[in-house]
């Protein structure tokens, strides 16, 4: 009986290295895929500073001025003004009730719809077949 106790827990022992052998790759596993992703990270942030830098060296004024003037007999651009600007209370938005929407008990029958226009094409297929067996032709 003791022979039997020490195979069992001798294979629980093992077992349990290998769980925990196991464990600790799929931890060092998820610890490098953090580190490649922390990495990834700094680096569209990087990637981010220099795109925003970028974008405002060429929405300099003087050069979009510059752009203008260059442009200005191929698309008819103006100089910009300090009075081609607004506040956005001056916008005139569109009354809320404009807008086309179901009211929420109404619903659209999607299915019915292909199906009968399913059926109509069925029904021309058949048309044209007898038809033609009966020497009709449809343009």
């Amino acid at each position: 009986m003791r022979s039997i106790v020490y195979v069992f827990a001798t294979l629980v022992v093992v077992g349990l290295g290998y769980w925990a052998y196991h464990e600790n790759y799929k931890t060092q596993d998820s610890l490098n895929e953090v580190a490649s992703l922390q990495r990834d990270i700094g680096r569209m942030r990087e990637e981010l500073v220099v795109l925003r830098a970028e974008w405002a060296y060429l929405n300099r004024p003087d050069r979009l001025r510059e752009l203008v003037l260059m442009n200005y007999d191929r698309l008819g651009l103006l100089p910009l003004a300090p009075e081609q600007f607004g506040r956005v209370d001056q916008i005139a938005y569109p009354p809320q009730d404009t807008l086309p929407f179901l009211p929420t008990g109404e619903s659209i029958d999607v299915q019915g719809a292909i199906e009968m226009a399913l059926e109509s094409i069925d029904d021309l297929a058949a048309t044209s077949e007898t038809a033609e067996t009966e020497g009709e032709t449809f343009p």
